[in-house]
């Protein structure tokens, strides 16, 4: 719905104060050069040549001349790490190949939003890290609006400030990242969170403890901290530590 790929049925959409649901057919063509777009299985043409998949855009925006073209193809190639299969086929590239291709065509116009339609589901892990490191360093770089759409619980870890939980349609649960995995309200959202991590909410191995159970959180500069040997030390209370884990968000 953000570039009407998906027509609203009713409401408002803003993007920079204006509203999009209000835009004619000029105004929708001018609207979806500035919203980039990568795709879960690519969608390159298969018959052109890398250079080419990435010139599309650009060709169809009609503003640059042919030299022009070939200067920002080259530009975006080498932003992605590809520039030495300028004049291959999408045949004879790698999954991850393809898709810094499909980021390259997304990048073309300029863009001041991506949208990312769960654009690393078909990779191996390997080439999944590297692809979400080059979308942080666009962010970064191009100070470009990155909007993810994912089901893996890592990929929002390791690029995203912000996330909003989705359920049937209707946005559950949103908040600045370390908030929502670290305190999540809605059943959707703890449920995501508890698969990510690994863990069984069904579990019952510390029913037969005594005593009180409690779950410390540090985050920052506290992490480094030595609060439970201060604590041993200051109170002289023995505790034991039941579970544990560490993430990176």
């Amino acid at each position: 719905m953000i570039n009407r790929l998906e027509e609203p049925s009713g409401g408002r959409i803003e993007i920079d104060a204006e509203d999009v649901t209000a835009l004619d057919a000029k105004g929708l063509r001018r609207l979806r050069q500035r919203v980039g777009m990568i795709f879960q299985h690519f969608n390159l043409l298969s018959s052109k040549t890398v250079a080419d998949n990435v010139a599309l855009p650009l060709k169809l925006a009609g503003e640059l001349s042919r030299s022009a073209i070939d200067a920002r193809v080259s530009e975006l190639l080498a932003r992605v790490g590809l520039e030495e299969h300028t004049n291959k086929y999408p045949a004879q590239l790698s999954g991850g190949q393809k898709q810094r291709v499909g980021i390259a065509r997304a990048l073309a116009t300029e863009p001041k939003i991506l949208l990312c339609d769960e654009a690393t589901s078909a990779l191996d892990p390997q080439t999944t890290a590297s692809v979400l490191q080059l979308l942080a360093e666009i962010n970064r770089e191009l100070n470009l609006t990155i909007v993810l759409i994912t089901h893996e619980m890592d990929v929002i870890r390791r690029v995203c400030d912000r996330v909003a939980v989705m359920d049937a349609g209707v946005i559950v649960e949103s908040g600045p990242v370390a908030e929502v995995f670290l305190h999540p309200q809605h059943t959707t959202t703890k449920r995501f969170v508890l698969e990510a991590a690994q863990v069984d909410e069904q579990r019952d191995d510390f029913a037969h403890v005594a005593g009180c159970i409690l779950r410390l959180t540090f985050q920052g500069d506290a992490t480094y901290a030595p609060r439970l040997g201060t604590v041993a030390r200051e109170t002289g209370v023995d505790f034991s530590i039941l579970a544990g884990r560490i993430d990176r968000i």
